[in-house]
């Protein structure tokens, strides 16, 4: 009877190894559904950390769209030039933050469909009394974040070399010049620019119209994976654009709605 007992007991301690090992399987299947996406951290309203947890407008349309795909999102911090070097080779499968569509990414990356647009707008210090349209900054300097197609933007707007253009590699220390005026002024998206004059009452002024109106899309590799994870995030983002998700999360950090 004894060893019925032991047997039996060793039988039951072999199931239930048998079915935490199933369970483990299950786990590490699951964990396999990562996806790494780039963020800088500092981009307010885009992506920004508040009481050390990373939120914002595409933050939140990333996770919606994980969620969507059964997916869980790795977030990578960094500069926005390291996050094109790190997409670049390979660390990260997209990059979240107001990525523009521009004809020299395109023929490099395969972008999802639009999920906003954004305008180039250059701002000034609002007690600048020179410099109240575009023309005004010629032989200014106007502050960038290195890496950003704003960059861009400014050289086509100003081809003649009109204007001296400082770079930044993040849009605090843009911002804190224009502010201080060691710079004549800022460029950036007008719908960010907008925000962040609100949440910090900046004494910036808008100059001018947008110097250009811009796409904004997630870049993926030209390659089989970039591109099978592209058609899935273009079905989710059209399913939440159907259901109102895009522009209710536009409205909860731009106050209007920049999807359409």
């Amino acid at each position: 009877m004894k060893k019925i007992n032991t047997l039996l007991s060793a039988l039951l301690l072999t199931s239930l190894t048998l079915i935490g090992c199933d369970n483990q399987s299950s786990h590490q299947v699951t964990e396999q559904n990562i996806i790494k996406v780039g963020s800088t951290g500092q981009s307010y309203p885009n992506g920004y950390k508040q009481d050390g947890k990373l939120v914002g407008f595409d933050v939140e349309v990333t996770e919606a769209i994980a969620k969507e795909l059964g997916y869980k999102v790795e977030w990578n911090i960094a500069e926005f030039g390291g996050l094109m070097g790190q997409f670049d080779s390979g660390r990260l499968d997209t990059i979240a933050n107001a990525v523009a569509v521009t004809p020299a990414r395109q023929a490099k990356y395969d972008f999802s469909n639009t999920y906003s647009f954004y305008g180039s707008q250059i701002v000034t210090h609002k007690d600048n009394n020179n410099i109240n349209q575009s023309s005004d900054f010629k032989g200014k300097t106007i502050a960038g974040v290195l890496g950003s197609n704003h960059i861009n933007n400014l050289k086509k707007a100003f081809p003649n070399n009109e204007i001296t253009i400082k770079t930044y590699e993040t849009r605090d220390g843009a911002m804190y010049d224009t502010e201080y005026q060691r710079v004549d002024g800022y460029v950036n998206s007008k719908p960010i620019l907008l925000a962040e004059i609100k949440r910090k009452n900046l004494p910036f002024k808008l100059v001018g119209e947008p110097i250009t109106i811009e796409q904004v899309a997630f870049p993926f590799s030209k390659d089989e994976k970039g591109q099978a994870l592209r058609e899935k995030f273009n079905q989710a983002i059209e399913k939440l654009r159907t259901n109102g998700t895009l522009k209710n999360l536009a409205i909860k950090y731009f106050g209007e709605d920049i999807t359409l």
